[in-house]
């Protein structure tokens, strides 16, 4: 192999590792189970947000949640209250809203953002608790 080759063959070795390391994981906001929500509220360790709106919360949400509905003109402010230092789970009817909350939460700049995955529908049909 030539030098020239050799030069070749080194430079592209590196610049295809070095792009691998400089790619960013999304490790962010984690779509996660009911079961996994389940643990995460046990244990003490998120903030829980419900972004449906007032009358949805009312007619039943998880205990503890804080809502805050994604549809709410002030919805940008209200979030802003909430600590972007601590993980903060988010959940909706079915998971569209969750989903676009926890992209805008993201770019927002919270540090961690747990999505539950199917919403609080899956979470009835996996015979979790609500409040009324």
């Amino acid at each position: 192999m030539s030098l020239k080759s050799l030069l070749i063959v080194s430079f592209l070795t590196f610049a295809v590792v070095g792009c691998k390391n400089t790619v960013e994981k999304d490790t962010t906001v984690e779509l996660i189970t009911v079961e996994e929500m389940d643990s995460l509220l046990k244990l003490g360790k998120v903030q829980l947000v419900d972004v449906r709106t007032p009358k949805e919360y009312e007619a039943g949400h998880i205990e503890n949640a804080l809502n805050i509905d994604f549809r709410d003109k002030n919805f940008e402010a209200l979030i802003a209250k909430v600590d972007k230092t601590k993980p903060v789970a988010v959940y909706c009817g079915k998971g569209g809203r969750s989903g676009k909350c926890s992209a805008y939460m993201k770019k927002a700049g919270f540090t961690k953002i747990y999505d539950l995955d199917g919403g609080i529908t899956e979470w009835k049909f996996k015979g979790k608790k609500v409040i009324k």
